[in-house]
This record gives structure tokens, sequence and C-alpha cells, in this order.
């Protein structure tokens, strides 16, 4: 993973977290002083979700495997989701306004059960473009094998 995702998530952070807080205190200089509790928790919940942020993002990773793709996060609740090649389907890549600005993607790898399908965010844009390249390819040449 880019170190840079760290960054979009903070900045989406930001983004939702700096209007609620604005409201807050309007409502509270305006309407009822009980309003500042929204305006003293608020901040400390920005606070928290950054820490999850900044624990949750080194916790993601992935691997090519011979026969699969496996893809691991969480540092509390862990989870590894593995996704055979020859069960992938098609191989999405995304990237957002915030992601294309600091030059990362993120891949989804989609199969006919959603249990089974993985995410890899916040790669570096041409690692991403390469990634799909090669799961679509050995997803069609294992599917062809069938």
């Amino acid at each position: 993973m880019s170190r840079r995702l760290i960054t979009a998530r903070s900045i989406a952070l930001a983004a939702v977290a700096a209007p609620l807080l604005l409201v807050a205190v309007v409502l509270a200089a305006v309407l009822s002083p009980w309003a500042w509790i929204a305006v003293v928790v608020l901040p400390i919940g920005w606070v928290w979700a950054q820490v999850v942020i900044l624990l949750q993002v080194p916790a993601i990773s992935w691997a090519e495997l011979p026969e699969e793709l496996a893809i691991r996060r969480g540092r509390m609740w862990r989870s590894l989701v593995t996704v055979p090649y020859g069960r992938i389907q098609y191989v999405d890549l995304e990237s957002g306004p915030l992601l294309r600005a600091l030059g990362m993607a993120t891949i989804t790898v989609n199969t006919a059960s959603p249990e089974s399908s993985g995410t890899v965010p916040g790669l570096p844009t041409q690692v991403a473009e390469e990634l799909r390249v090669r799961l679509a390819a050995r997803g069609e040449a294992k599917r062809a094998g069938l």
C-alpha cells in the first residue's frame, strides 16, 4: 500500500468532520448550550478516527500467490480473503478525484460470490494498472482450463 492512502483518508475524514464541527458550533451559539457537548465530542471522535486510519492503512497487504490472490486487512479484527484466479470474473480499477490527485487507484477483484471478492486500496496508479492486467489474464487463463 502507498503511505499516501493515509493522506487520502485523512483528507476525506476532515472533509466530513469540519462541516459537522462548524454546524455544532453554530447550533451551540444560537440554540442551546447543550450543543457544546457536540463541539467537544466531535474533535475527540476526529482524533480517534485519525488514530484508526494510522493503524488501519499499514495493516492492509496483498500477495499474488501461485493459485490465488491473498488480501489481508485489520489489526484487531483480521481478515484474509483469498481469491482463486479461476473464479475471477472481472477486475475493476477505480480512482476518484482525490486518489487521482495523489497518484493512487483501487483494484476490485469481482467473483460470482461477494464473500470471495476483494479490494486492494491505495495502490500507485502504475502498479494498479499492471496488477489489473495480470489478474485479468490469470483469471482468463484459469477459467479456460475448466
